[in-house]
């Protein structure tokens, strides 16, 4: 059975400061991924849209969030960085992906849920579409893999479920043009264009909790500063933000199931072991049985030494915006030459004239 060739495809959204969390959950893994595979990293901005339409430095956000890829080590010589709003084709694909995609499964999307809140009458329409412009994102690429938290999963089997139907109700076209290959889905074969795209999740802690409430994800827009480590935060904010960090008043446990039922202890512990590239089980083979006042101290020094590294370069960098913003134009250029081939198949496959 042919198989599609293996193509990396992850955005991150320029809405605030982007912090540990971001970083763990995402960026590392585009460091770590680009070593063995060929990758394409979008600053998502067109999606910064849905929930707030007017951004006053929309432009500087955009350009943080790059020079935080570039500084955390991506190369974008040997892969690709750009920002989504310079590839047309994204939002062509999207616009015939709502055509394909079905209400039913869009009213199962909990972030739209969660996002619009009880007033969801005053959403926009871009938040409720929202997914289908995700899978347009991937799939105008056709990858193969999204590195993806746990919260994003349910976007990803939208993604997989658009790229189905599409392959099932243009079968007949895809065949004669030869542009498709056979896949596997399930026991049957497929004639598909656009592949089932596969999740990436995994290390130890691939959810950030919030430092101030180990039940909640850390995330950009908490009013409160203290509960997330930024990247761009120096080493006197990073020290105390942890030493601030809520915790219970039990010493940490030796196994990780001691860990069940105290969500800031498992959160702090979920970072060390990423920081570190350890698993919790080991971190907890060294600090089980010790307080809060010695585990605290280590995470810091561990979490300067990891971070101080980003934080300088990010600043130097957003220091030469000509810079960040020829990386991106370079990288924007070579995503349009692979989306439109994409989309000039699309286009022949649905029937249109060109």
């Amino acid at each position: 059975m042919t198989e599609f060739k293996p193509l990396v495809f992850s955005g991150v959204q320029p809405t605030g400061n982007l912090h540990l969390g971001n970083y763990l959950g995402a960026i590392r893994k585009f460091v770590a991924l680009q070593e063995n595979n060929d990758c394409i990293y979008c600053v998502v901005d067109m999606h910064a849209l849905t929930a707030q339409l007017v951004h006053e430095d929309m432009a500087t956000q955009i350009r943080s969030i790059t020079a935080a890829f570039l500084a955390a080590g991506i190369d974008p010589e040997k892969h690709i960085v750009f920002n989504q709003s310079q590839v047309p084709q994204h939002a062509e694909l999207a616009w015939i992906f709502n055509c394909v995609a079905r209400i039913g499964w869009m009213n199962r999307m909990t972030q739209f849920k969660d996002k619009a809140g009880k007033d969801r009458e005053q959403a926009s329409l871009g938040l409720y579409a929202y997914p289908s412009l995700m899978a347009a994102d991937i799939l105008v690429y056709r990858a193969t893999h999204v590195p993806v938290g746990d919260d994003q999963k349910q976007h990803l089997e939208l993604a997989r479920d658009i790229a189905m139907k599409f392959n099932m109700d243009f079968h007949d076209k895809i065949v004669p043009t030869g542009l498709g290959i056979d896949i596997k889905v399930g026991e049957e074969p497929v004639h598909a264009y656009f592949p089932m795209v596969e999740p990436l999740i995994d290390g130890p802690a691939p959810r950030v909790m919030s430092l101030k409430d180990g039940t909640k994800k850390m995330s950009k827009s908490d009013p409160s500063d203290l509960s997330r480590i930024n990247l761009m935060d120096d080493q006197d904010a990073i020290s105390k933000k942890i030493r601030k960090a809520k915790t219970d008043p039990d010493a940490l446990p030796s196994e990780v199931d001691g860990l069940k039922g105290r969500p800031e202890a498992d959160n702090l512990v979920g970072i060390f072991a990423a920081l570190a590239d350890r698993s919790k089980e080991d971190v907890l083979i060294e600090f089980g049985g010790q307080q809060f006042s010695v585990f605290k101290p280590a995470l810091i020094d561990l979490a300067v030494n990891v971070l101080a590294p980003i934080n300088a370069e990010m600043r130097r960098l957003m220091e030469d915006p000509g810079h960040i913003d020829a990386v991106l134009r370079d990288g924007s250029a070579r995503a349009r030459v692979r989306a439109e081939k994409t989309m000039n198949e699309v286009r022949d496959i649905i029937g249109f004239v060109r």
